[in-house]
């Protein structure tokens, strides 16, 4: 399916990277850099550019790699806070909604649900 759910987990790339990367680049990045975890898990993988007016997300679909990407030709993109002190940075997909859609997450107050 071409759709990102809530269903995935999100991987955050800790750091920038060069927005001409194609599959082939953020593929060997994820293997380089995040090494504890696999590019064909099926999780979600998300990378900014240096000015943070790019992002793009990596994702293995069962037989294939999907690449999206979205540019803004105004504003940027919101960074959420990294912790340099994990290896890698989860985030929900509420948080990454957020960030897409250009809320404020410094701003967003989540009020109390049930989970499993």
């Amino acid at each position: 399916m071409y759709s990102l759910t809530s269903g995935n987990k999100y991987y955050l790339y800790q750091g920038f990277i060069r927005m001409n990367l194609g599959i082939d680049g953020l593929y060997k990045l994820v293997r380089s850099q995040m090494q504890q975890l696999s590019p064909i898990s099926g999780d979600a993988f998300i990378f900014l550019g240096r000015r943070r007016q790019g992002v793009k997300i990596l994702k293995w679909d069962g037989d294939g790699f999907l690449l999206y990407y979205k540019r803004l030709e105004g504003g940027t993109f919101e960074l959420p806070v990294f912790n340099p002190n994990t290896g890698n940075y989860e985030i929900s997909y509420t948080a990454l909604t957020f960030i897409l859609n250009g809320v404020s997450l410094k701003s967003v107050r989540l009020r109390k649900r049930f989970r499993l």
